[in-house]
């Protein structure tokens, strides 16, 4: 530290500043198609499109670009003449953050330009272990935390993609019924651009392995104060015990027939001793790892972005 200055990778970026950086990235996406992609509670709405994600869609087409040259020059090279290799675009950050809802956005407005029509995503909730394996492992209780998912076949099914296998295939999650669909699959084939939405996706790998993210071409960490993710996660947990966990085959149907009260004090301890203490231990520590950091306010809307420049 010099001066009261400390050195970081990142430049900062207002939300003005950030949104000047448009330019003439047009608004491919409409308030109905919108209402499709927000997550529940979310409040995300077209100004914040504006302002946030269609600057990002920007930097990522151009780094797409970048990345296609790049790959060519090294094909020329080596004289192989192989095809360009999918970008991959890891998205991190806490449950309730909304990285969910930023991965279904990018998902659409990415696939609205030319250049990258064929764009995939995947969760890394299919690489989960399905429930009788976190039970008999005695770990169903640290569901999400990073011995939970099966890394080696995550790592797999990215690296596939990676070398252009015609077709990969990944397990499918269920979060109506809390589990991993027995037999149940999705296939993503060769996609121009390939979302992995998760909470772990930036976590380091073990020694002498391959991490998930050292296949990313560009990562980004969603991130807010703790305190306002719980709030999110509270509110969350109320309005799907008023949605989703009334629906007879949901794992949580019980919830639903709890009081306010009771409720709202199982929803505290489940925030208290699985979510805050995964996101404090495991996922906030690999924000420094992001290429992008978008930070949020209390209500729900980006203020500042954090852009890697080193």
């Amino acid at each position: 530290m010099t001066n009261g200055w400390e050195a970081t990778p990142y430049v900062e970026l207002s939300r003005e500043q950030w949104s000047g950086l448009r330019r003439n990235t047009p608004l491919t996406l409409t308030e109905d198609e919108l209402k499709g992609l927000r997550g529940v509670d979310d409040p995300i709405d077209l100004a914040e499109v504006t302002d946030i994600y269609l600057p990002l869609t920007r930097l990522l087409n151009l780094h797409f670009t970048g990345g296609r040259q790049r790959g060519a020059a090294v094909s020329t090279f080596l004289g192989t003449g192989a095809g360009p290799a999918p970008y991959i675009l890891g998205i991190a950050g806490s449950v309730a953050v909304g990285k969910s809802t930023t991965a279904r956005l990018l998902h659409t407005l990415l696939a609205r330009w030319p250049e990258h029509p064929r764009v995939d995503l995947i969760t890394t909730d299919s690489f989960l272990y399905p429930n009788a394996v976190l039970t008999a492992r005695d770990i169903m209780h640290r569901k999400g935390f990073p011995e939970s998912y099966d890394r080696r076949a995550l790592v797999r099914f990215v690296a596939d993609v990676k070398a252009g296998r015609p077709e990969v295939t990944a397990p499918v999650y269920s979060h109506l019924e809390y589990d991993i669909v027995p037999g149940a699959t999705q296939t993503v084939r060769r996609p121009d651009i390939l979302i992995v939405e998760g909470l772990n996706v930036l976590q380091p790998a073990p020694p002498a392995a391959l991490a998930v993210n050292d296949y990313f071409d560009f990562s980004i960490y969603v991130d807010a104060k703790v305190e306002h993710v719980r709030d999110w996660y509270l509110d969350r947990f109320h309005k799907l015990r008023r949605t989703a966990f009334e629906d007879p085959r949901s794992y949580f149907r019980h919830l639903a027939e709890l009081s306010d009260h009771e409720a709202t004090e199982f929803a505290r301890n489940v925030w208290r001793d699985i979510n805050e203490r995964n996101l404090v231990e495991n996922i906030a520590p690999t924000r420094g790892r992001a290429d992008l950091v978008l930070h949020k306010g209390a209500d729900h809307s980006v203020r500042r972005v954090g852009l890697r420049r080193i």
